[in-house]
């Protein structure tokens, strides 16, 4: 996956073919126009599908983000609110973490006051590791160290600026070494012991 993409990666790639570059991946202009002469289409992130949900306190941000996800080309189904009128951010999270249980999607974001309560509710889910991300740093620590799927922002805490930083990162990042991947596995077997009773 490619992090900046050429006129001459795009030249490399059949006429209507795909060529695949991370989510916050440079495009030069001429490799745009390079690719709209030759039907080769620039997919960001590898078919990534993502859940987002918001309550009241997290709306303005979730449109926000929503607008940011389509510029980056991520596919995601948006679980509401759709309004600031009042809801309950746990019916939410669990709409968006449902998702992500079932592998309707492979992420979920979701946006409250901030951030704490839905993260609590998702995690409620099997399978789900939701993590409260506040800066970059968090974000690639949650997903390099704990496989998270599910990313919870805190609209009081997180502008939109930040916002993108956190996603791109989120996104972006995977859990890769052994290590870690071996305290995951703890991390789910701990979940599967407490649901056998």
């Amino acid at each position: 996956m490619k992090d900046i993409v050429t006129a001459d990666d795009v030249r490399g790639v059949p006429p209507g073919g795909e060529i695949s570059a991370s989510v916050g991946a440079v495009v030069t202009p001429w490799a745009a126009e390079v690719a709209e002469s030759r039907g080769v289409r620039i997919v960001r992130g590898p078919g990534l599908r993502v859940a987002l949900g918001a309550d009241h306190g997290g709306y303005a941000l979730k449109e926000e983000l929503k607008a940011h996800l389509a510029r980056l080309g991520v596919s995601f189904r948006d679980h509401g609110t759709f309004s600031t009128e009042p809801v309950d951010y746990p019916d939410i999270a669990l709409s968006v973490a449902r998702a992500v249980h079932e592998g309707g999607v492979e992420m979920g974001i979701l946006v409250d006051g901030a951030g704490i309560g839905s993260a609590m509710a998702a995690n409620k889910v099997p399978g789900v590791r939701a993590a409260l991300c506040v800066n970059p740093a968090a974000a690639r620590n949650a997903r390099e160290h704990n496989d998270a799927n599910v990313l919870t922002l805190g609209a009081g805490f997180v502008d939109a600026v930040r916002m993108q930083e956190i996603v791109a990162v989120f996104l972006e990042t995977s859990c890769t070494e052994e290590r870690h991947k071996k305290r995951v596995g703890k991390i789910m077997a701990i979940e599967g012991a407490y649901l056998k009773r």
